[in-house]
């Protein structure tokens, strides 16, 4: 599940979630007995193992169960250190490593571009970027109108590579549009859905895409190529269909709007030079990202981007060195709990490396490896990354990669089919087959309660998806 996933709270921790007493205690028990097993087996056991398969296995069945995730890493990461018999100082060095790690860095990248996500909102940048597609879309012909509110969440869910931030700033000025052109509420949510899924697809600097080409070893054009690109064009295309459905199955059912109810956004007005900001944030945010390609930046290169990025934009809105960082500052500490659970990640992958047990793995089935299809293989781990892997976006491609990443490459499965692979089996639970709180979250921002038309929305656009990333891979494996 997303980082955009959880509902917006106060809480400091972005992963915060309720479990029932019951569970909570099944939870629990599961945790200490894992415990009390990797104990056992560090004693049992050296070298290379599949005993070091354990923590992983640990992590995914505590989180799909609710366990907090940073909780469930914890533990996660205490099993590996039993496993492998760390000492206190061997562990604390690991922690010390694990702080430099590129894993632990866009745990950093998420913070900075939330950070960033709160300066475009005060500067009015957001909203000068869905103000400015709307007029060109103008208000005329519908299907204008469906593009223009797709193109204007994309737009700004990309900027500020978050889904539920970017569509509260753009819900207030794209709901009076639509309402006046008769459109139903449940129509609207699945205009702003669909756009911004769009939008966090090809998003340059969120962290789950850097996270994938990361894991993929490939740059920005070869990501949206791939993956991003396509996936977005698909929404595009199909979404005023979708959209049409949608009003026709609820229209003259009490769903429209009342234009009484709907205000519209402030902020550009309080901003001092919205415009200015606007343009600035766009021509360096252009820049960034063809610098980032033509020169092949790897991961570290949106930690240098997003500071920049932020305190540019800034500066062109005419806010003050201390409003700009106090701003960012604010934004960022949001998602404070996503840089802990990062490094803990990064802790626990080289715990993995240490117990080895993929080696042990591919040193028994390396002979048949070369007999397997590796579009089976790629489909039956993207399959898996859809259902059955939890945490936030990033960490769940980060997690695909430490596990598959050697088994995919040795049955033939290249950069761009990875690309493919990772895209799909992190972002595909949001359109579906089960309610999340991305559409949750889309409905509530369009004053919906339609929850069927929004599930209806996702399988709408998942089954297309689906076809379409099996054809890739039918061509790159």
């Amino acid at each position: 599940m997303s980082q955009d996933q959880k509902s917006t709270t106060t809480s400091a921790n972005a992963y915060q979630v309720e479990v029932a007493p019951g569970r909570r205690r099944l939870v629990n028990a599961l945790a200490g007995a894992g415990l009390v097993v990797s104990i056992v087996a560090g004693l049992l056991t050296d070298g290379p193992t599949l005993w070091g398969l354990l923590p992983i296995v640990l992590y995914a069945v505590l989180c799909l169960l609710g366990m907090d995730i940073v909780v469930g890493t914890v533990v996660a990461v205490l099993s590996g250190v039993l496993i492998a018999g760390l000492s206190p100082i061997e562990t604390g060095t690991l922690l010390g490593k694990s702080l430099a790690d590129s894993v632990t860095a866009i745990g950093l990248i998420i913070v900075l571009g939330a950070g960033v996500g709160e300066v475009l909102r005060v500067t009015g940048v957001a909203t000068t970027i869905v103000s400015g597609v709307m007029r060109v879309a103008g208000n005329r012909s519908k299907v204008a109108v469906v593009l223009g509110v797709m193109v204007a969440c994309l737009i700004l869910v990309a900027s500020l590579g978050t889904l539920a931030g970017a569509l509260a700033i753009a819900a207030p000025i794209v709901l009076p549009i639509t309402a006046r052109l008769g459109y139903t509420r449940a129509a609207t949510a699945s205009m702003i859905f669909i756009g911004g899924c769009a939008g966090l697809t090809i998003a340059p600097f969120a962290g789950s895409n850097v996270a994938i080409m990361t894991a993929a070893d490939v740059n920005y054009l070869t990501y949206l190529g791939y993956g991003a690109g396509p996936l977005a064009l698909l929404s595009l295309a199909l979404g005023p269909f979708v959209v049409a459905y949608i009003q026709r199955r609820t229209a003259r059912t009490g769903d429209e709007y009342d234009l009484a109810e709907l205000v519209s956004d402030d902020s550009a007005t309080t901003a001092r030079a919205p415009r200015a900001a606007t343009a600035t944030f766009l021509v360096v945010l252009l820049g960034s990202v063809v610098y980032a390609t033509v020169t092949e930046a790897g991961t570290n290169f949106p930690l240098l981007a997003l500071p920049v990025l932020g305190i540019v934009t800034g500066l062109a809105g005419r806010l003050s060195a201390k409003d700009i960082a106090e701003h960012m500052y604010r934004g960022g500490a949001k998602l404070i709990s996503i840089l802990l659970l990062f490094w803990l990640l990064a802790a626990l992958f080289a715990l993995i490396d240490q117990l080895a047990p993929f080696k042990v793995i591919l040193d028994q089935l390396g002979p048949e490896l070369a007999t397997v299809s590796g579009f089976g293989v790629a489909i039956a781990i993207a399959l898996l990354g859809w259902v059955g892997v939890p945490g936030a976006t990033a960490a769940q491609v980060v997690l695909l990669d430490k596990v598959f990443g050697t088994l995919a490459a040795s049955a033939g499965v290249g950069p761009g089919a990875w690309v493919v692979v990772l895209l799909f089996a992190s972002k595909a639970d949001t359109y579906g087959p089960f309610p999340n709180a991305n559409m949750v979250g889309a409905m509530g921002l369009a004053r919906s309660s339609d929850l069927k038309s929004m599930l209806i929305t996702g399988w709408m656009m998942l089954v297309p998806a689906c076809v379409m990333y099996a054809v890739i891979l039918l061509v790159t494996t």
